[in-house]
């Protein structure tokens, strides 16, 4: 078989075969942010604090100062503080540079990150903490007029995700939101692969936020990134 007819075969089994659907399938269900941004948050007129005694603004950073309590109703988180500034968000995405406070000796410490949130018994959130095995820590929560259900696919009944945070030192997380989907995705320093996962349909819109489940920590430089729920404008 001359060198041209080998290659003229070769082209023709080529274009026989199937072409992976793999990456476009993927493409087709990547959920994209959406293109309101909100910015330049750190001032404490953009928040609203379960306790705003407990807060400080400095101005460079968004500080929970002191633990909270437990208050009245569904367990949830004690003290957050809630972004007003900008619309509500359906797909979101939001980026932070956290810290815990807590000493590490405390095992329990965390942050969280708040989205979708519609009213104090209802939202979710993302656990940030160094401790993995105990079914409030270090996972996707729902709170929905009733105590936080854990959602996250590591969760296994026994421990979850590696931790997120093990020292004192600034981290950045990156959580994404697709309503579409309902996929709900936790990214570390970075990271590509997200450390944590789970599929939440319970709200598709809602505000976003910051705070500890009973802890201190603290937030600086925050971008959020979504879809707005409604017409009102988000670029800061």
């Amino acid at each position: 078989m001359s060198a041209f007819r080998t290659f003229v075969l070769a082209a023709m089994l080529a274009l026989a075969v199937p072409i992976p659907a793999q990456a476009a399938a993927t493409e087709a269900h990547e959920c994209g942010p959406g293109h309101a941004k909100v910015k330049h948050v750190n001032d404490g007129r953009n928040w609203a604090p379960v306790t705003p005694s407990k807060w400080q603004f400095p101005g460079d950073q968004v500080i929970l100062a002191e633990a909270g309590v437990a208050r009245p109703g569904p367990r949830r988180p004690f003290e957050y503080a809630v972004l007003k500034t900008g619309p509500e968000f359906g797909s979101v995405r939001i980026d932070a540079d956290i810290r815990l406070d807590t000493p590490t000796s405390v095992s329990n410490r965390d942050v969280i990150i708040v989205f979708g949130y519609r009213s104090d018994t209802e939202f979710s959130y993302v656990h940030l903490s160094q401790d993995n095995t105990i079914y409030p820590h270090n996972g996707i929560f729902v709170v929905d007029n009733a105590d936080r259900l854990r959602i996250d696919d590591q969760w296994n009944g026994q421990v979850g995700a590696p931790p997120a945070v093990t020292d004192t030192e600034w981290h950045h997380v990156r959580v994404t939101h697709c309503v579409d989907t309902g996929r709900i995705a936790v990214y570390m320093d970075g990271a590509t692969t997200p450390l944590i996962t789970a599929t939440g349909r319970t709200y598709t819109s809602g505000r976003v936020g910051f705070g500890s489940f009973d802890n201190i920590g603290r937030m600086r430089d925050m971008t959020v990134k979504g879809t707005p729920a409604c017409d009102e404008p988000a670029e800061q």
